[in-house]
């Protein structure tokens, strides 16, 4: 075991307004929301209202939620008005009848309505976004509020219990557990309630005409698509079971009781899109080439690294996007393609033909999304790897996940971690890796 490495920064406040500016108010955080939406594809019309039951962290006078372009109609804090509230920008400020002291819970409940869009960031447009026919949430990093007003920080995570009414012919898909639908006049309303601890990026809802195909696993699989798609999507995600239950095996026990939600568009999408414990792909996406598979792959790595242990602040990206990218290259390896070791040798070469301006620690919204932050993190894992050998690597990846299960982690964390369980110094043996610009040699 080694000894302390160099010493660190202190770091960042939980809300690092450099890569999400004006998102997050560390005066309160959010133990648990509950959403009531209703909302009709055709016109793209949005109505809810959303109860945060808050706890104040520090002494305040009045708490800023996030929220994008729809209009507030009205506000109760305890079930009474406050002192005042205003919506302006993507601010939603309500001032309190009194002072409220640190510790002091309170339950806010806001109505809200309108068109929800994409709501802009330095990275480009996220959140809410329409389909040829419904609707998806893609709100990464910062477009939660672009449908719910929110305290928007990842280091918030929260319960949520969300209702979702639409026209008949339509189905609603959100994060966590299923529960019985209720029809209407008119409208069917789903619900979903996720227990397990959320940070606002992930919470999702996916509107359309949809069927669900239930697969073998065991850990609930779902697939979720329109009935056009259907067959495709199966036979493009058959080897989710195995993938999952390999997943497992190496980063510990699948950490949301409710399972995993497969949700395939009819609409082509770039990318696919992550939220906790679900993930969208496009129809475009639906193939056995591994181009496609490595995504899905991607995207279910991620239930464990970005959902269960979700990063304090964005400059952390990389260990999300890095333990992911290398879960791609694990499945290769397991699923008889190229080896961990070989996809390693080819994107080190690529990246060191590439210009070395990346900081892997501290990227920069600019780059926190670049391919190279990908590669470069999955090279840091696989670089580890190599060097503590495989029985301590994967057992820290279990002990990593285990211990941060459901809350927040940094790079500090598991700089400490690699210390205390390897003979590695953590510190030093990252800080080529994720501090300066040069791309270090394989080990």
């Amino acid at each position: 075991m080694s000894g302390t490495g160099p010493a660190r920064a202190v770091q960042r406040d939980p809300v690092d307004h450099r890569y999400v500016p004006g998102h997050g108010d560390r005066r309160y955080g959010v133990s648990a929301y509950e959403l009531s939406l209703t909302y009709v594809p055709e016109s793209n019309r949005l109505e809810g209202t959303a109860v945060l039951h808050v706890r104040a962290e520090l002494d305040t006078t009045s708490l800023v939620l996030d929220l994008h372009r729809l209009r507030v109609s009205k506000v109760l804090v305890d079930g009474r008005r406050p002192a005042k509230f205003a919506h302006k920008g993507d601010h939603l400020t309500i001032t309190t009848r009194e002072p409220v002291t640190a510790g002091t819970e309170l339950v806010v409940a806001v109505t809200y309505s309108g068109s929800p869009r994409p709501m802009p960031g330095l990275d480009g447009e996220a959140g809410w976004e329409e389909l040829e026919d419904g609707s998806i949430v893609a709100s990464q990093p910062h477009g939660a509020p672009s449908w719910y007003p929110c305290n928007d920080r990842p280091s918030d995570k929260a319960r949520y219990d969300v209702s979702v009414s639409v026209p008949h012919g339509y189905g609603a898909v959100a994060n966590g557990r299923a529960e019985p639908t209720r029809r209407g006049a008119g409208t069917v309303t789903h619900r979903y309630v996720q227990d397990e601890p959320m940070a606002s990026y992930l919470a999702t809802v996916h509107v359309g005409r949809l069927v669900t195909q239930d697969d073998d696993a065991d850990v609930p699989l779902r697939i979720v698509s329109s009935r056009e798609e259907a067959a495709t999507a199966l036979k493009a995600l058959r080897r989710q079971p195995e993938m999952l239950a390999f997943f497992a095996d190496r980063f510990g026990p699948y950490p949301f009781a409710a399972g995993y939600t497969t949700v395939v568009t009819d609409d082509e999408l770039e990318i696919p899109l992550e939220a906790q414990g679900l993930s969208i792909f496009g129809s475009n996406l639906m193939t056995d080439e591994w181009d496609a598979q490595r995504l899905v792959a991607h995207e279910m790595a991620h239930q464990w690294f970005g959902n269960c242990v979700t990063l304090r602040t964005w400059n952390d990206i990389w260990l999300h996007e890095g333990f992911a990218c290398y879960a791609e290259w694990l499945w290769s390896e397991e699923s008889g393609g190229r080896s961990a070791q070989e996809w390693a040798e080819h994107h080190w070469r690529r990246l060191d033909a590439l210009e070395q301006d990346l900081v892997l620690a501290d990227p920069g919204p600019d780059l926190m999304f670049d391919d190279r932050l990908y590669k470069r993190g999955a090279l840091t894992v696989h670089a580890l790897r190599t060097t503590v050998g495989d029985d301590a690597f994967f057992g820290l990846l279990q002990l990593w996940t285990k211990r941060h299960r459901h809350s927040n982690a940094s790079t500090l964390e598991l700089e400490q971690l690699i210390s205390d369980v390897t003979d590695v110094d953590g510190a030093a043996f990252l800080e080529p890796w994720l501090r300066r610009p040069e791309l270090p040699r394989l080990p």
